[in-house]
């Protein structure tokens, strides 16, 4: 190495260095190995990223109960972090309580959430919004109290398997100790011409960001946000995710005659137009978004039937539209969920004698949803079909809930948290 030394700036000493002697001594050194090996130490960090990621991944899937996939996702590999999450994972596992009783599945069903409850109980239809519909600001607390109580959200996906001859098996879940499963559904998620400017949100919408949000317009200023149930439990997943079970987060039951999820998308209401047609495009991108968030779509009948007391002409009628208009943007559904509650027989067995269920069998149904408030689970198994009893969650209900009228849903939360309606 070599130094050139020059007077300047007043007398005061500038060293330049020429530094390529140095830089070939680096090298050199390197080669020799007297820095360490540089392709190992590559190698090396790749690994621990690798391993990283991995962790990670089986620490998701383990927080959502797939502990059976988590520990595909380990196999393999090794190391301290690796050897003590498998311990735990196992830990877990040995401690599991199986559900595979079809009659203890829980189920609570909810309609479009009030996010103004001054524009919804003051306009012409308050009196129906009062009795069916409930306030964010009540939702909120009862999702809190329902994850605190230890339940945890599936999915007919998780507990029903169907096969290509339409044979119905139930699927046991297993939970840790104190988890209870739940199943949620929210009906009518179509945002109604009528609800316009009551204080609901407007439609369902994917953000820059790629998440389903709501559109809402407050005094002709619109917003997207968390303004109903599915991007609200979308949100409070992220933030608990053991509220999930593998990601399964509710069931979305969609009418037709309005259009789907906030679009007007029906061609027999509005027209087989340009628009109708763009409509459609928008809620099939939105669905999709949905389903690949782990949201089930059933079906509510196209035109909000009473299928107890509606023909069988009518209710063919009516599936056949709802095929036709809403079944290409969510996709095909072996779920029904009956408009009102109105089911197409008593508790006792659907039998083939009943021509409005051999036909909706034959339509690809195979899981009916009613509505039975006395008891805090209802279901009934065959190899043909699964019958699942809901709960309304809704201004009526807790109502009684706080008269003591009926008391099913403190079960589930303490309503008196947070209901204040009647004061």
């Amino acid at each position: 190495m070599s130094f050139n030394i020059h007077k300047n700036y007043g007398g005061v000493a500038v060293i330049k260095i020429k530094i390529t002697s140095l830089v070939i001594g680096l090298i050199l050194g390197a080669g020799l190995g007297l820095y360490g090996n540089i392709d190992d130490d590559v190698m090396a960090a790749k690994t621990d990223s690798q391993t990283t990621k991995i962790v990670k991944q089986a620490k998701s899937l383990s927080q959502q109960y797939q502990y059976k996939e988590a520990k595909s996702v380990l196999s393999g590999h090794k190391g301290t972090t690796v050897d003590h999450l498998k311990k735990s994972i196992n830990k877990q596992q040995s401690k599991l309580v199986t559900w595979d009783d079809p009659t203890k599945i829980s189920h609570l069903f909810f309609h479009s959430l009030i996010v103004d409850p001054g524009k919804a109980f003051s306009s012409k239809q308050a009196q129906g919004y009062k009795d069916y519909m409930v306030t964010i600001d009540e939702f909120m607390p009862m999702l809190n109290q329902l994850y605190d109580n230890g339940y945890v959200l599936i999915n007919f996906k998780d507990i029903i398997s169907i096969d290509k001859q339409g044979k119905v098996t139930f699927k046991p879940v297993k939970l840790p100790e104190g988890k209870k499963p739940l199943i949620i559904s929210q009906d009518d998620v179509n945002y109604y011409e009528y609800m316009k400017n009551s204080g609901f949100a407007d439609k369902l919408v994917v953000n820059k960001q790629g998440d389903v949000k709501n559109q809402y317009t407050n005094n002709g200023q619109k917003k997207i946000g968390d303004y109903d149930m599915v991007p609200i439990i979308d949100t409070f997943i992220k933030k608990h995710p053991d509220f999930s079970y593998g990601g399964s987060k509710g069931v979305i039951a969609e009418t037709g005659y309005n259009g789907v999820l906030g679009y007007r998308s029906s061609k027999s209401q509005y027209g087989d137009t340009k628009t109708t047609h763009r409509e459609a495009k928008k809620a099939t991108k939105v669905a999709n978004a949905m389903k690949k968030e782990g949201w089930q779509f059933a079906s509510h009948s196209w035109g909000h039937i009473n299928m107890t007391t509606a023909s069988v002409d009518d209710i063919k009628k009516d599936t056949a539209l709802w095929q036709k208009e809403v079944q290409p943007i969510v996709g095909k559904t072996p779920v029904l969920i009956f408009p009102f509650g109105a089911d197409i027989g008593s508790f006792t067995n659907y039998t083939n004698d009943n021509a409005k269920y051999t036909y909706l069998k034959s339509s690809g149904f195979s899981i009916f949803d009613n509505v039975d408030a006395s008891q805090t689970s209802w279901g009934q198994l065959t190899n043909d079909y699964y019958r699942n009893a809901r709960i309304n969650v809704d201004g009526i209900r807790l109502h009684e809930t706080m008269t003591g009228e009926n008391t099913v849903l403190n079960d589930f939360f303490n309503t008196k948290d947070f209901y204040h309606r009647d004061k």
